[in-house]
């Protein structure tokens, strides 16, 4: 439970608590919120229960705050990146490989294959994933817009995957997730 609620502090209450603490002069100089989300805030990924579970909520909360302040002159915007290529996902690979190092052999034997195609995919998506500047390039669009949009999506994994969750019933995206996540489980050895 530590480890869920480091996650939702950093992913979730920590915008809250700065939207909170700088609304005062948003509001009197019609400021602007940007809340960085990801697709895992509309998408949720096998093992990723706390952080898109904190990502769907800053999204809600992004829903809900826009529709208060913007009769106030206050837009409130929601970026969601997909893959980018930064120190981010080795971060979450270390801890999810220092996690799956905890687990009970039962656990190891349920869950470790998943965990390691989960890294193998998240490295892959990284890889491959739009660089910073790119990233920033969106992210400062979304800062001078005149008119901004609610939503910017970074990444064409992040434009397909919610455009999936659009068009797609959930039984449907799950069995996507489910395809795309076999490609990445280790080989069973042969002998």
């Amino acid at each position: 439970m530590a480890q869920w609620r480091r996650v939702f502090e950093v992913n979730l209450f920590g915008h809250v608590a700065v939207t909170q603490a700088l609304l005062p002069a948003l509001l009197q100089d019609k400021g602007r919120v940007i809340n960085i989300s990801s697709i895992g805030g509309k998408a949720a990924m096998p093992t990723y229960g706390a952080y898109a579970g904190a990502k769907f909520a800053l999204e809600a909360v992004s829903d809900s705050l826009r529709r208060e302040v913007a009769p106030l002159g206050v837009p409130v915007v929601v970026v969601e990146p997909g893959g980018v290529r930064t120190k981010m996902a080795a971060r979450g690979i270390a801890t999810a490989n220092q996690l799956a190092a905890e687990m009970t052999p039962e656990q190891d034997a349920r869950y470790g294959s998943l965990v390691q195609a989960i890294n193998t995919l998240m490295q892959t998506g990284t890889a491959s994933g739009v660089t910073a500047d790119a990233a920033a390039r969106v992210v400062a669009k979304a800062v001078t817009a005149r008119r901004p949009r609610t939503r910017y999506t970074i990444g064409r994994d992040a434009a397909l995957v919610i455009g999936l969750t659009r068009l797609l019933s959930d039984r449907m995206l799950d069995h996507v997730i489910a395809a795309n996540l076999r490609r990445h489980h280790p080989k069973a050895a042969t002998g």
